[in-house]
């Protein structure tokens, strides 16, 4: 195997592995706001159970008050995960550029050696 192969493997193995980071943080991304949601629908039970939505209520559930404090924990996280997606991104199109590169020299490469080829089975 050439040098120029290797070096395309290797980026191509980047590549698939930046891919697999961003559907990773994209799947986590997603399950978060599927359990702030489902929080979300927690809290409004037991307000309407309790009757009372104010936060600084005496009687208000100290359940709901657990689950806003989960939500907004799990909202913050989600947050940090966008901003690991974006640069995850960036980091995945610098990847594919690479690759391009490194396809376009090995490309290049073999032409070169199949014109040599061809050159010396013409003069042979």
């Amino acid at each position: 195997m050439k040098p120029r192969e290797n070096l395309v493997r290797l980026k191509q193995f980047q590549v698939n592995e930046k891919r697999r980071r961003m559907a990773q943080l994209d799947s986590m991304i997603a399950e978060f706001d599927r359990m702030a949601a489902e929080l979300d629908a927690q809290i409004t039970s037991e307000e309407t159970k309790a009757g009372i939505t104010d936060l600084n209520h005496f009687a208000y559930p100290t359940f709901a008050k657990a689950a806003r404090l989960r939500r907004d924990n799990l909202r913050t996280s989600q947050a940090e995960l966008v901003e690991q997606r974006k640069s995850a991104e960036a980091e995945l199109s610098e990847a594919e550029a690479e690759l391009a590169k490194a396809e376009a020299l090995e490309n290049r490469d073999g032409r070169g050696r199949q014109d040599a080829a061809a050159s010396r089975a013409m003069t042979g």
